[in-house]
């Protein structure tokens, strides 16, 4: 398995940015496939964003033009850029990486978007 450490995560007011991180470790981070999912209270767990191997990039429909994923395969990190949020955004963040029979989850982050 890789073990995910997520970090990055706080209260922002609505209409806010927070840039969230992942750490992977080992030496196989760049043939993974990469997301971002979230869990608000009550709420089941959500795919916000996927980047592949090859840097396509997939979004939740709540999100597009809002969030950007992408990847350091140099810094075994993979970022969640996210922009304009808003109270539905409120949830515990969680990075994954995926490939095969390998299914890895972070600790997650909590995102709390408040005034």
């Amino acid at each position: 398995q890789v073990q995910l450490v997520e970090s990055g995560g706080g209260l922002v007011q609505p209409g806010g940015s927070l840039r969230l991180s992942c750490v992977a470790s080992g030496n196989i981070f760049s043939i993974l496939i990469m997301g971002w999912y979230r869990q608000a209270p009550g709420k089941q767990r959500e795919l916000v964003a996927v980047i592949s191997s090859a840097h396509s990039t997939n979004y939740v429909d709540s999100v597009k033009g809002r969030f950007t994923i992408s990847r350091d395969n140099a810094k075994n990190t993979v970022y969640l850029q996210m922009s304009s949020l808003n109270a539905d955004d409120t949830a515990i963040y969680y990075c994954s990486a995926k490939r095969g029979s390998l299914d890895s989850w972070g600790q997650g982050t909590q995102v709390t978007v408040s005034s």
